[in-house]
């Protein structure tokens, strides 16, 4: 049976666990304010210079997964890049070292 481990945070604790999470958040935004800003400009560039070879679209491809993947992990969308997938892990790894301390006694 697995170990289960419950977390009391005092008020300090929670506030700063809460001001992680609103500086997580502010980065995403303003990843997102430069990938909107940068390719608008490079957009422009691109269809002021060279109409007819269309190059633009691979920064924004490349970095807009970037940006995605940014998101999906600051609002934890996706449960392997998320607080409850961490804390499984941390308890996979304790039991495991649990079990080679104990092995070798």
């Amino acid at each position: 049976m697995g170990v289960i481990m419950e977390m009391n945070f005092s008020e300090e604790d929670r506030y700063y666990l809460a001001k992680k999470k609103v500086e997580s958040i502010k980065g995403f935004y303003a990843n997102l304010t430069s990938f909107i800003g940068v390719n608008v400009i490079l957009i422009f560039i691109n269809l002021y210079t060279t109409p007819d070879h269309l190059w633009f679209y691979w920064p924004l491809l490349w970095w807009g997964l970037g940006v995605l993947f940014h998101g999906l992990k600051v609002f934890e969308v996706l449960p392997v890049l998320g607080k409850d997938w961490e804390k499984r892990k941390i308890k996979e790894f304790m039991e495991k070292e649990k079990e080679n301390k104990y092995k070798w006694k």
